[in-house]
């Protein structure tokens, strides 16, 4: 059943429902923030700690390997053996593991640290979508649910930079991390009072261990692989010799789900139009935000000379925007128009904020050529809840995990991509231009200019999948799994 589906008035929400939606959403605010904090801070990193050029990229490459590889098995786990259950260890992982990036005083250590918080963050987000859709089963209120969740992500990364360059320019590095502890904890000890209580359906129902091995080691291999080509190049020996393993590996993965008697991940999940759809929809779309998630930061700093905090907190009116836009009014649209119709719009906006970026001049000035792009990127805040909605109404009940996982894993591989894919060209057209001739500025700028006109064809693309694809009525929303046991009444918190 769609959100456009009539029906009596949506329930009463318990307090507890909306509890625990806060402690998802904080889970994955955090979790967020840490991407985009970790990126202002850098230059201040490797300063202090003495990393070369190519070490430094381990602190972010390290986080990207362990959480993308590892989303769709920590899915599959929680349907298994109980969602809230992952949930409170995946956040004890993280929170631990910032502990450890605060205080480490060697590179090694540092990356050691950031590939735990890749494990933790894997473990909590991959369970987080499959928590909701089970607490949320009115179309209506589910709506809403996923629209506070998908505002974590959308707007984190904004709010990210603009705390990243504060910490870093009032404190130190260190407490971009030292902030995690009292967030991880606060969350921990909320979760354990109004999370409910599931059992999973078991290590019987898809303790596919090879399948396990299978698909972790060919995500891990396939992300690092991408990662890598900004220094070997994608005709690279190294590239094509470990990207040829990595599909390898993908595909006997498929090969074994198809044939085990318990499978990790039932292929029956791929045969949902919906699910197939958003997932190509989302990675599509990732990869193209990240021309304006990191590049447009990079712009700001590289071309007008904009320092960490000015930086941050000239992203902030996108951040404003989009939770402006999904938590305002992305429900309401969707209840009326439908989730599809909202995703159309929210892609067509989104074409907008990157084909004006295609003609940002060298020495822009931000209230005319900036500030538009800016309030544009609402875009964001209409299609990612209703993409989300789209995706996981698809999935059965006792796949609401392994399809969270599944939604999680498609993300990181766009992000992936996008960050191989477009920086690479924006470097070559950057050389290119510097060859000629060319002023730094200008040629940084066309080589942004560059990635931003491809950025734009990926949302096309991705416009183009969800109008033919993303067609026909929902799934109707999973109930609550009967061997779940929800809070039956309301819980406070001291």
């Amino acid at each position: 059943m769609s959100a456009t589906a009539s029906g009596p008035t949506s329930p009463h929400v318990p307090p507890s429902h909306r509890l625990a939606l806060g402690v998802i959403a904080t889970g994955m605010l955090m979790v967020v923030l840490d991407g985009s904090i970790v990126t202002v801070a850098m230059p201040a990193i490797q300063s202090d700690l003495r990393f070369s050029p190519a070490g430094l990229s381990w602190v972010v490459n390290a986080y990207l390997i362990a959480f993308g590889g590892l989303l769709l098995l920590a899915g599959r786990i929680g349907d298994l053996l109980g969602r809230k259950g992952v949930f409170l260890v995946g956040t004890a992982v993280f929170t631990a593991a910032s502990l450890l990036a605060a205080v480490a005083t060697s590179p090694a250590v540092l990356i050691a640290a950031r590939f735990l918080q890749g494990v933790g963050s894997a473990l909590a987000s991959a369970v987080s979508l499959g928590i909701l859709v089970t607490l949320f089963t009115e179309p209506a209120e589910r709506s809403k649910a996923i629209a506070v969740f998908s505002f974590t992500g959308a707007a984190g990364a904004s709010i990210g930079q603009v705390l990243g360059g504060l910490l870093t320019d009032a404190l130190s590095w260190h407490w971009i991390f030292l902030i995690n502890l009292p967030i991880g904890l606060a969350t921990l000890a909320v979760a354990l009072r109004v999370l409910p209580a599931d059992r999973g359906s078991g290590l019987a129902a898809g303790a596919d261990v090879i399948g396990a091995l299978l698909v972790t080691a060919g995500l891990m291999l396939g992300i690092y692989t991408i990662v890598k080509v900004a220094e070997y190049g994608w005709t690279a020996g190294r590239t094509l010799g470990l990207g040829a393993v990595s599909i390898l590996l993908l595909a006997l993965f498929l090969i074994r789900q198809a044939t085990a008697r318990t499978p990790l991940m039932p292929l029956r999940i791929l045969r949902s139009r919906r699910v197939a759809g958003a997932n190509l929809v989302q990675v599509l779309m990732v990869a193209a935000l990240f021309s304006f998630q990191i590049l447009v930061a990079l712009y700001l700093r590289n071309v007008l000379g904009y320092g960490a905090t000015k930086t941050g907190l000239a992203m902030l009116p996108a951040a404003l925007a989009i939770g402006a836009v999904s938590l305002g009014v992305s429900a309401r649209l969707s209840a009326r128009f439908g989730e599809r119709a909202v995703l159309l719009t929210g892609l067509a906006l989104l074409v907008g904020v990157l084909g004006l970026l295609v003609r940002v001049p060298v020495h822009a000035r931000y209230l005319p050529d900036l500030l538009p792009v800016m309030l544009l990127a609402a875009g964001f805040g209409l299609a990612l809840p209703a993409l989300t909605s789209l995706g996981m109404s698809g999935a059965k009940e006792d796949e609401a995990g392994l399809a969270s996982g599944l939604f999680n894993t498609t993300q990181q591989i766009g992000m992936a991509l996008g960050v191989a894919v477009l920086s690479t060209l924006a470097a070559a057209r950057t050389d290119t231009l510097l060859a000629r001739g060319k002023g730094r500025a200008e040629a940084l700028t066309g080589g942004y200019h560059l990635a931003f006109a491809v950025g734009a064809g990926l949302i096309v693309t991705a416009f183009a999948v969800a109008f033919t694809v993303l067609r026909g009525p929902a799934r109707k929303p999973p109930a609550m799994p009967r061997n779940a046991n929800p809070p039956t009444t309301p819980v406070t918190t001291a």
